[in-house]
């Protein structure tokens, strides 16, 4: 497939992205376990290599690197990374805590989760602490209902959250070092 007219975007201040030799090879593992004529099938897992190799969020020449590797139009890649909050459209903190949002965990104390975050860390959702090691996202449904509330933090989920329990992953996050792997996000 052909690329279309790449649209302009503000990108002053941005970075180049490229992808290290060993996500490189990362991806080239995942691309090939899918027919040449699909590979736009590898867009996610690539997605989540290219925000890991870019400090945890994915910027326009991330997001084009991505394309360019996959052989498929810019659109196509924006469309998905925009969709989905796992991925970030903007930097983000060395731990984001993403609290989940919706009813059920609205029901059971989601919303006294990230009243108590906000005070703790002084940051709204989508801002990150001066400091810059804690971002904080209200997302839609994680899918453990049965749990809630609930949060996420990298590929871990915290579950039947306290404030007591906040703060303990709070300050156990503030020693932690941050992981390289994208799939330990």
């Amino acid at each position: 497939m052909e690329h279309a007219t790449k649209p302009h975007t503000a990108t002053e201040g941005v970075a180049p992205f490229t992808f290290s030799e060993e996500a490189h090879a990362e991806c080239r593992i995942i691309i090939s376990r899918y027919p040449a004529d699909h590979s736009k099938s590898a867009l996610i897992p690539i997605l989540h290599i290219a925000q890991a190799e870019n400090n945890g969020w994915l910027s326009v020449p991330a997001m084009d690197a991505v394309a360019k590797l996959l052989k498929i139009q810019y659109i196509e890649v924006y469309e998905v990374a925009t969709f989905y909050s796992m991925f970030n459209l903007h930097p983000m903190g060395k731990h984001v805590l993403e609290v989940c949002h919706t009813v059920p965990c609205m029901l059971r104390g989601a919303d006294d989760v990230v009243a108590h975050i906000e005070k703790r860390l002084n940051i709204k959702p989508g801002g990150t602490t001066a400091d810059g090691l804690f971002s904080l996202k209200t997302v839609e449904c994680l899918g453990s209902c049965g749990t809630a509330p609930m949060l996420q933090c990298g590929a871990k989920y915290h579950e039947h959250l306290t404030t007591e329990k906040v703060d303990e992953l709070i300050e156990k996050l503030r020693i932690e070092p941050k992981r390289n792997n994208y799939t330990d996000r």
